[in-house]
């Protein structure tokens, strides 16, 4: 994003941002930033955090029966005759 900006201009910018605020308002400046980005930080993980919290309270519980075995008695081996359907018994 920044790849273009080397030293020079960052001193440039530097040079601009105290003659605007001062050297005395630097330190509050920076101060407020500093407060707003842990703030910001702070609601970004609320947020993960509630997101979290939704996505495990709307999944379904894992508590759900085991595939049901089909035993060998179970098991037909009919074959249809030619005008039988299969499933069809007369």
């Amino acid at each position: 994003m920044f790849r273009g900006i080397g030293a020079t201009e960052i001193l440039i910018i530097l040079g601009i941002v105290i003659l605007l605020f001062g050297g005395r308002k630097l330190p509050e400046l920076a101060r407020g930033s500093g407060r707003a980005l842990r703030i910001f930080k702070s609601e970004v993980k609320a947020s993960q955090d509630e997101d979290a919290r939704s996505i495990e309270s709307t999944t379904p519980p894992t508590d759900e029966a085991p595939p049901r075995t089909v035993d060998a008695s179970e098991v037909t081996t009919e074959t249809p005759t030619p005008n039988e359907r299969p499933g069809e018994h007369r």
